[in-house]
């Protein structure tokens, strides 16, 4: 009986104490300072955002596609 009791205490005082140390270190990880990040390092447009670049791309691709498909319907005289 006193064994159970003992348990329970010491299993309360210790997950108390490990509730209490994630809550200091989530304060601690938030000092306060204020980061500014700047994502947008590439000021100019990218390749792949010009259109120009998806048209000769599509076209290319259906250039092969054909290609690649006509080449295996050869017909024997």
């Amino acid at each position: 009986m006193y064994k159970k009791i003992l348990m329970k205490s010491l299993l309360l005082k210790t997950g108390g104490s490990i509730i209490f140390m994630f809550l200091f270190l989530q304060l601690w990880a938030q000092d306060g300072k204020k980061v500014d990040v700047d994502i947008n390092v590439n000021k100019g447009s990218n390749w792949y955002q010009q259109p120009w670049v998806w048209i000769v791309g599509g076209a290319l691709f259906i250039l092969l596609l054909v290609a690649l498909l006509r080449g295996g319907s050869k017909k024997d005289d």
